[in-house]
């Protein structure tokens, strides 16, 4: 399943324990010829096909029936303006990550006003999934299957991905059937404006609608993202493809998984990218970072000792480029945890531990419950 938007295509309790054995592992070791890994890429598509499921959903969907607009139509049937419920039926890919307790990471849209989820598996099994939940502001869902002699396909960690790197993408493209098509990183921390938490892989890996959900995987046969969107003018695969990080999708699939939802972090300012303006005006010869333009008063960042103009360059030691990726860093870290901020003020740099708290909507939500 895809959704369009301009000229992109959306293809389509417990914690996970990183390292902790799944119950099945997929796959044999890549082959060797003289030495040498052989000239294909069968091993590894042998490796990660197992754990690539399909998901059929139907749901039901409320719209105000266009007929209803007409006030001719209206009197003459005596109706009452109002919306009207139909029956959807879409289709999409998923990975098992765990075979023991069946959990599936696919795309929060895939599964989006699903009243039932069927999950097939490449022999053709067929598993009722339930939806342990969703998160639309990363466009990641988690499923559950019971059944055994599952597949899970190792977790990769999509930090040391490089710009080159090789990438297989697997799915169900246009409902035929699982898939495979290869291709590389295109690019890496993409924000083209689809989702509210972006930091997108680009790879030129043929998806197409119905590849949503479905892995990337390197050619260590580890989830490396999740498919997500394409950018297609005609409505098909034209070479420029979105995956979600995995280990945002980690993030995101652990508070699903433990809570049924994604608790959003916040320090409380308002930020802004590094701009060539913007730095000639704050005397900084940086040209990377996140600007701070505003401190809420009362917040974690005012506590921290946090300033208006401070310019962010870095968290946890790890360099950021822009405002996007400090949102995403700060907004998908736990509740309660701190971060180490290095910040330039004054022309010298500074690190500041500011904690994390849960935003203001969240906890009013809680609150009403």
């Amino acid at each position: 399943m895809n959704r369009v938007l301009s000229a992109l295509v959306l293809s389509g309790g417990v914690a996970l324990v990183t390292g902790a054995p799944c119950s099945v592992l997929a796959g044999a070791p890549i082959p060797e010829a003289g030495g040498a890994p052989m000239q294909t890429i069968a091993p590894v598509v042998s490796r990660v096909t197992p754990g690539v499921v399909g998901i059929s959903v139907r749901g039901r969907v409320r719209e105000d029936n266009p007929l209803f607009q007409d006030p001719l139509f209206r009197r003459f049937f005596n109706l009452q303006q109002g919306p009207i419920e139909r029956e959807t039926q879409a289709t999409g890919s998923g990975v098992i990550v765990d075979a023991r307790e069946g959990y599936v990471l696919t795309n929060a849209h895939v599964v989006e006003n699903a009243t039932s989820i069927e999950v097939t598996t490449k022999d053709n099994r067929q598993f009722k999934a339930r939806l342990v939940g969703r998160d639309p502001g990363t466009d990641i869902a988690v499923l559950q299957i019971s059944g055994g002699n599952l597949t899970a396909v190792p977790i990769g960690d999509s930090a040391h991905l490089q710009v080159g790197d090789f990438v297989l993408a697997v799915g169900n493209p246009f409902g035929l059937g699982q898939t495979v098509t290869s291709g590389i990183v295109s690019a890496l921390g993409r924000s083209p404006g689809i989702e509210g938490y972006e930091d997108f892989i680009q790879t030129d890996a043929s998806i197409n609608p119905g590849n949503s959900g479905g892995p990337l995987v390197d050619l260590q046969g580890r989830i490396i993202g999740i498919n997500t969107a394409i950018v297609a003018p005609s409505g098909g695969n034209v070479g420029i493809g979105f995956a979600v990080p995995i280990n945002m999708a980690r993030q995101v699939m652990e508070q699903l998984i433990s809570g049924g939802e994604v608790k959003r972090g916040h320090i409380g300012v308002a930020i802004q990218d590094l701009t060539p303006d913007i730095a000639q005006a704050l005397g900084t010869t940086y040209t990377q970072g996140a600007v701070i333009a505003r401190v809420e008063a009362g917040s974690p960042a005012e506590r921290a000792g946090l300033r208006t103009n401070d310019l962010v360059i870095a968290v946890n030691g790890t360099p950021i480029h822009n405002g996007v990726e400090l949102r995403n860093r700060v907004g998908l870290s736990k509740i309660g945890d701190s971060v180490e901020l290095t910040v330039v003020r004054g022309g010298s740099e500074r690190t500041v531990d500011v904690r994390i708290d849960q935003m203001a909507a969240q906890r009013a939500r809680v609150k009403q419950r």
